[in-house]
C-alpha cells in the first residue's frame, strides 16, 4: 500500500529534476545492495538531499529508502501525509528511543533506512560532527552501513538562502556512493562512527575535487571556506550555535 504513494512521488521528483535540467553525476551505484537491510548514511547540505539521495537506489534496483526525519515534518498538513504514506520514520528529539527502535525493526525487515549523521543541514558545507546513531543502529540490526555524499545541491535550496529556482537550472549535482562498511566494523559505536565519517570525508573530497568551479562572475557562496568560498567555517557556525543556546 505504501508504495502507491512512494513511487509516484519518486517519479514526480525525477520529473522536477529533469525540468530543472539538473546535471546529476551518480557514481558508485554498483555499491547499492540489491536486497537486505542497510543504513544509508548521507551528508546534509540542502533541503533536497532526501529526494536526491534516493535516486541511485531507485536507478540501481528500484529500491526505496525510508528516511529518518524530524517529527515536525510529519505534522505539516501537506508533507505529513506523504511522509507517512512513504513509511518514513519520524524522529522526536525529546524522545528518540521510539524512533531508534522503529529504524532497527525496519532494518531487520530488510529495509534501507536513510540517516543524516550530522542531524542538521551544514551551513559550512563541511561535515559536522557525527552522531553515533547510524553505527549503533546498523550494529544492533546486523546490517552494513553505506556512505553517501551529495554535493552541489546547496546551490539549489539550502538553509539561510533565498529560493531561486530560475538560477538553479542546469546545476551540476554529484551523488557518490562508497563501499559498505560491514556490521563487524560497527560493533563499537565510537570506532564505527569514525569509520563512517572518514569514508564520507574521502567521498566528499573526491566530489569537491571533480566538481565544476563557479562560473565567471558567480559568487562562491556555496563553497566552503577552505576551498576559497564564502561559507562560514565550522568553528564560526559552532560559535553562533553556542551563542543561541546561551540566550535560551
Amino acid at each position: 500500500m505504501a508504495e502507491l504513494v512512494y513511487k509516484p512521488v519518486i517519479r514526480f521528483a525525477l520529473g522536477a529534476f529533469k525540468a530543472l535540467d539538473l546535471k546529476l553525476d551518480v557514481r558508485g551505484q554498483e555499491h547499492v545492495p540489491a536486497t537486505g537491510g542497510c543504513v544509508v548514511a548521507i551528508n546534509h547540505v540542502s533541503y533536497l538531499d532526501f529526494a536526491l539521495a534516493g535516486v541511485p537506489f531507485w536507478y540501481a534496483h528500484r529500491r526505496l529508502v525510508r528516511f529518518m526525519a524530524k517529527h515536525e515534518v510529519f505534522a505539516h498538513p501537506i508533507a505529513g501525509p506523504l511522509m507517512r504514506g512513504m513509511r518514513h520514520i519520524p524522529v522526536d528529539r525529546s524522545a528518540g528511543a521510539g524512533s531508534y527502535r522503529h529504524a532497527v525493526q525496519a532494518l531487520k525487515a530488510g529495509e534501507l533506512v536513510g540517516v543524516f549523521p550530522e542531524a542538521t543541514v551544514s551551513r559550512s558545507f563541511c561535515l559536522q560532527p557525527f552522531k553515533s546513531g547510524a553505527a549503533r543502529m546498523a550494529a544492533e540490526a546486523g546490517v552494513p552501513a553505506l556512505p553517501v555524499i551529495i554535493w552541489g545541491s546547496q546551490r539549489i535550496l539550502t538553509k539561510g538562502r533565498p529560493r531561486n529556482l530560475r538560477a538553479a537550472r542546469g546545476t551540476p549535482v554529484s551523488i557518490m556512493i562508497g563501499e559498505s562498511i560491514p556490521t563487524a566494523d560497527l560493533k563499537d559505536a565510537q570506532t564505527g562512527t569514525q569509520l563512517l565519517a572518514d569514508a564520507m570525508a574521502k567521498l566528499l573530497a573526491d566530489a569537491q575535487r571533480d566538481y565544476p568551479p563557479p562560473p565567471p562572475g558567480e559568487s562562491p557562496w556555496w563553497l566552503p571556506a577552505h576551498l576559497g568560498g564564502c561559507a562560514p567555517t565550522l568553528e564560526a557556525v559552532a560559535r553562533e550555535q553556542a551563542a543561541l543556546r546561551d540566550k535560551k
